[in-house]
């Protein structure tokens, strides 16, 4: 009971202040410095429980203000903390909120086959090809027996190519928009042909 608790209280406090104080927290990003690290992390952390803002927008506005590699970090550092804090709520104080989510998504069964032979691969594949939303990734491994070690190194090395991607375009985007949109148009198309072409199986159990 205490840990149901404690992790609704959590997960309140995280998007009434993601959500209620986004514009405060983009302009702090936006200014540079220690605290607008610390601001991006938090956002983009509160991000993977609620959409307060699109993740591509946060990904991109720290590659305009970090720079590239920095950028990349910050992103990535912000989105493992969200991802891994989500799935030990969905392991230890939501079983039971988790399983009623995932069941809006049938085809998730035909998924979840897949962690008993090959988990980390399992993981990796769901995060470079994101055909299920990434909450319900996270929520799906939680309720699993995928151990939390492979799951966060699977899902680590996963959202690399996005977050690198995404953190360029915006990199660039005061320079030369057109060269963002190129960027992470070229990136989206590959990833489609990539679904279609290796993994239609995937694609089929996406619209089910």
């Amino acid at each position: 009971m205490l840990k149901k608790t404690l992790g609704i209280i959590l997960i309140i406090a995280v998007i009434a202040v993601g959500f209620y104080q986004k514009e405060a927290w983009l302009d702090a990003i936006k200014a540079g410095g220690l605290i607008s690290v610390l601001c991006s992390m938090l956002l983009i952390a509160a991000d993977v429980f609620f959409p307060i803002v699109p993740f591509a927008i946060i990904a991109a506005l720290n590659g305009a203000v970090f720079g590239i590699a920095n950028g990349v970090w910050i992103t990535l550092a912000g989105s493992m903390l969200g991802t891994i804090l989500l799935f030990f709520l969905a392991r230890y104080s939501f079983r039971d909120w988790a399983r009623k989510k995932i069941k809006a998504y049938p085809a998730i069964k035909g998924y979840e086959a897949s962690f008993d032979k090959n988990a980390f691969t399992a993981v990796l594949l769901g995060r470079l090809i994101p055909v299920i939303p990434s909450l319900v990734m996270n929520v799906v491994c939680g309720l699993s027996s995928v151990r939390w070690h492979v799951f966060f190194f699977a899902s680590l090395i996963g959202k690399i190519p996005n977050i690198l991607v995404v953190t360029i375009a915006g990199a660039n985007f005061s320079s030369n928009k057109l060269l963002s949109f190129s960027i992470y148009g070229a990136y989206v198309l590959i990833l489609m042909l990539v679904i279609y072409k290796k993994f239609p199986h995937l694609v089929k159990v996406s619209k089910k």
